[in-house]
């Protein structure tokens, strides 16, 4: 399943017959990103300290956002969204969740960032295609 826009989004709620029945049909997360992470942690079967090394994170920084004692920056959930593999609906929730904004296609860097996430590139990747592009990097 694709992450759907937000007008569609927006159509559907406004084309229901109640809020009700909008509502019963959507999913609405309400997690703190710790919880999350953990959750998508599991549904992976990764490993945290595999991710806070393949996101290029300081060990402890990323315990530590693992652990929700630290609220990590939008790039710094960009960087474990591509350590994790995530998918753009994932990441979205994870930033979401964060407290960040999610991507859009209404921003040249986003839409950079989401062509990645859909054509499953590393960190690495990203950088380099936003730094060709002339972009700021993630990390």
């Amino acid at each position: 399943m694709t992450e759907r826009l937000t007008e569609e989004v927006l159509r559907e709620l406004l084309d229901a017959p109640s809020i009700d029945s909008f509502i019963a049909d959507h999913e609405f997360p309400s997690c703190t990103l710790a919880e999350y992470l953990q959750h998508l942690l599991e549904k992976k079967h990764l490993e945290r300290a595999r991710v806070v090394r393949m996101a290029d994170l300081n060990e402890t920084f990323g315990y530590q956002i693992f652990t929700g004692a630290r609220n990590p920056s939008r790039n710094k959930v960009l960087q474990i969204a591509f350590a994790m593999a995530l998918t753009l609906k994932e990441a979205n929730r994870a930033l979401s969740a964060a407290g960040a904004n999610v991507l859009t296609c209404k921003n040249r860097r986003d839409a950079i960032i989401i062509f990645c996430i859909d054509h499953g590139c590393s960190l690495q990747k990203v950088n380099e295609e936003l730094y060709r592009l002339g972009e700021e990097t993630v990390c």
